[in-house]
């Protein structure tokens, strides 16, 4: 039996965030001679399906359609739902960003089947098994997890975790794949809760998960007006502003900004 994958390939105003690159990595990896399968799901976004297939995506489900514009969990879920049913994975994938925890345990619940949240590596068991290792307490201890009973398992991976797919050479040649269409679902909550508009804050021009350079400050800068030293750095080199947890606690700068087991996990190439 074949151990095909489906990942859930977020988008916000048509940008993939990196942790989508991290599932498809992954899905990659375990799928083996298996299909790798994404949703996508968003208003305008049928070209970014090139971006997928150049990464190693076999097939696109796609949602596009105006009334998904802006995330709403049923009609999300309503799309996964309907990739499932399609493709039949044993595994599905969400990143762990603020929307795939939401829309992970919702799919889930429909498919009847229980979910592991913010793994940090995974790989094959025996059979069509699954073996997930994650953090707990803080970060404190490892635990592996290992899946009983027959698929689908779903699975949130913890952004920063896994390495990111890269495009596939390919001889020259541009990487394709087949785009399968999804219908707008038939969800009677769908109007239940609307998001009206995404409100970013300059804190968040540069995504701490996501930035290659981080200026990171604690307790060392004696008083949050001191913080400045640390924005100026990192706006000088084009990276994210960082902080310890104890200056969080201090109110000194927003929880956002946190790093580490409580906060965010980053991976940069350079970190001050």
């Amino acid at each position: 039996m074949a151990f095909n994958v489906l990942f859930f390939a977020e988008q916000r105003q048509g940008a993939f965030k990196k942790a989508v690159w991290e599932c498809l990595a992954a899905a990659r990896a375990l799928a083996g001679d298996g299909e790798v399968g994404a949703v996508l799901v968003g208003a305008g976004v049928r070209g970014k399906a090139a971006d997928l297939f150049a990464r190693g995506a076999d097939r696109v489900h796609l949602l596009d359609d105006p009334a998904v514009e802006r995330y709403n969990a049923p009609l999300y879920a309503g799309a996964v739902r309907a990739a499932h049913d399609a493709a039949a994975p044993s595994l599905l994938l969400f990143p762990a960003t603020a929307m795939g925890r939401d829309l992970a345990p919702r799919v889930a619940a429909r498919l009847g089947v229980a979910w592991i949240a913010e793994a940090i590596a995974l790989e094959r068991g025996e059979g069509p098994g699954l073996r997930v290792r994650k953090s707990m307490y803080g970060g404190k201890v490892f635990t592996t997890l290992e899946t009983k009973g027959d698929p689908p398992y779903v699975v949130t991976v913890r952004p920063g975790a896994l390495p990111a797919a890269e495009p596939l050479e390919t001889g020259g040649t541009k990487r394709g794949g087949e785009v399968a269409e999804l219908p707008l679902p038939e969800e009677p909550l769908a109007d239940r809760a609307k998001v009206t508009a995404l409100l970013a804050s300059a804190a968040e021009a540069v995504d701490l998960r996501e930035a290659e350079i981080v200026v990171s400050g604690g307790r060392g800068l004696k008083s949050p007006e001191n913080f400045k030293l640390v924005r100026d750095l990192a706006d000088a080199l084009g990276g994210a502003v960082g902080a310890s947890r104890a200056v969080v606690d201090a109110d000194w700068i927003e929880h956002q900004h946190q790093v580490g087991q409580t906060g965010v996990t980053v991976t940069p190439k350079l970190y001050i």
